[in-house]
Parts: structure tokens; sequence; C-alpha cells
């Protein structure tokens, strides 16, 4: 098995680290040299490089194209009572290097791990000797950069599943999600709309995050 993957590059991303609401998702991505290279060609490169109304479009159309090259692609979603537990006894860091070591032990044997967070995923070099961790790692492979898509356009669909759940009862576009879940204006605005309905935090949300800007509805 290790002979015959011996060409593989294996890589990792997240995507979500940061919102206040919603999971977040980490992947992996086993890409052959020649897939490797048809996946460059055909635009495949940091997430965060597409913007606009069309960049989840644009990612998404990518996803099909990533799955039919790549020897093996790895997903996990973190979900939000995982994340609160974690940040309350060992931080977010130690959670990610848990899960990133999860989804590489069950991916098939690669000559070259690379992964996108240099501090953040460094401490996996003591399990895997062929590990790379990188700041901007999808700069270094492309493995990277399919993992990063792969990450951000479920990442994407969970918010929008989210967005969708409470559009009606604040009489809000299902169809176009704001604030990807972070904390900016738009994203502020629909939780305090959900609070103000509700009077609650809603599940969906991470309690371990600041919620100063609603304290006022939950007295």
């Amino acid at each position: 098995m290790r002979a015959a993957n011996a060409a593989l590059t294996l890589g990792l991303d997240e995507a979500g680290r940061g919102p206040i609401l919603g999971p977040m998702v980490l992947a992996v991505v086993a890409l052959k040299p020649a897939a490797a290279a048809a996946l460059s060609r055909a635009g495949v490169a940091d997430s965060k490089r597409f913007a606009g109304p069309d960049a989840h479009n644009a990612r998404s159309a990518l996803v099909p194209l990533i799955l039919r090259h790549a020897d093996h692609v790895g997903v996990r979603i973190v979900d939000v009572e995982e994340i609160d537990a974690a940040v309350a006894v060992q931080g977010l860091n130690r959670l990610e290097q848990a899960v990133g070591d999860e989804l590489i032990s069950h991916a098939p044997y690669a000559r070259r791990i690379v992964c996108d967070g240099e501090r953040l995923f460094s401490p996996l070099m003591d399990r895997y000797p062929q590990l790379e961790a990188h700041d901007r790692g999808e700069s270094v492979h492309v493995a990277v950069a399919a993992a990063s898509i792969v990450a951000k356009v479920r990442r994407d669909e969970c918010y929008a599943r989210t967005w969708q759940r409470y559009a009606n009862l604040l009489a809000l576009d299902p169809h176009v999600p704001r604030g990807g879940g972070y904390l900016n204006p738009a994203t502020r605005s629909f939780l305090r709309g959900i609070v103000e309905q509700t009077r609650a935090i809603p599940p969906e949300g991470r309690r371990s995050w600041p919620w100063d800007f609603v304290a006022d509805l939950l007295r």
C-alpha cells in the first residue's frame, strides 16, 4: 500500500475557525502529480481567492472536479458543542490538531503531507515525519488549495441551512445568506433578530464566543 501511494501528496485545511455561528470544517485531499497539475490548470486555488457574489458557485463548481481527480477526500464537520467544549478546557488549536490527526490517519499513506498553518499543525510532525506545516499552505501545494475549497463549500452549505432555518422568522430572503456567521454587521443583525424573536442564543451559536451585542436582549 505504501509503495503504491508513494506519489501521493495529502493536503489539509480548515474553514470556519473564526465564526460565532455554525460548525468548523476540516478537509484532506490526496493527489498524485498528474491530478495536481490538472487541478492547477482548472483554477483550483486558495478558497479565499474567490470573491464576490459568485464566489460560492465558483468554488462549488470545482468540487466535482476535485472529487474526480483525487485519490482520497476526507471531511470532518466539527459541531458547535464540540467547539465550545474544547475551548473550555484545552483550546481550539488542540481540537483542530486532533481532528487533523484523525483525518490523516484515515487517509491513504502519502509521501508528503502539507498542512495550512505553521504553528497550528507543526505539533503533528511528531506523529508524521513527512508532514510540513506552512502558513499559506495553499500556495505550497494544490492539494491544500483543494482541501480549502472542499472545506469552505461544506462550511458555507452548513451556514446556508442555518440562514434558511430562521429566514422566514425574520422576513429575510432564504436564498441569500449574509455574513457567513462571522462577527460582522450582517451576522450581528441576523443574530439580534433571532434573539429578539426567541429570547435565547440559537443552538447553532458558539457560546464560547462573545455575545455582548445581544446582552440587552437576554436579561
